[in-house]
């Protein structure tokens, strides 16, 4: 069912949480701190571009097609308020 696949996808997103959290310490509550108005979809987005993984990677791991994932990405810049020169990727790495 639908609820079951909804608890399933974040349980695994706990456990990723957890495991990237050991990973590269800190690093969730970073970016948190400087943009507190992400939301857990933004934080989980943050995480997979600072895996270095491309939207199309992205895609099947948040269930949606490529052009949603860089719909976000850009929603994301936006949200970030970053400047036109500075790459997303370029940012998220840099944290």
């Amino acid at each position: 069912t639908t609820i079951n696949k909804n608890i399933n996808e974040d349980d695994t997103w706990d456990m990723f949480k957890e495991a990237f959290n050991n990973a590269d310490k800190d690093f969730l509550k970073k970016i948190k701190k400087a943009h507190p108005l992400l939301t857990p979809n933004d934080l989980r987005l943050c995480a997979y571009l600072r895996l270095n993984l491309s939207s199309k990677e992205i895609a099947p791991l948040l269930n949606i097609s490529v052009r949603s994932v860089e719909i976000k990405r850009y929603r994301l810049r936006k949200k970030m308020e970053l400047q036109h020169e500075l790459g997303l990727v370029e940012y998220i790495l840099s944290v």
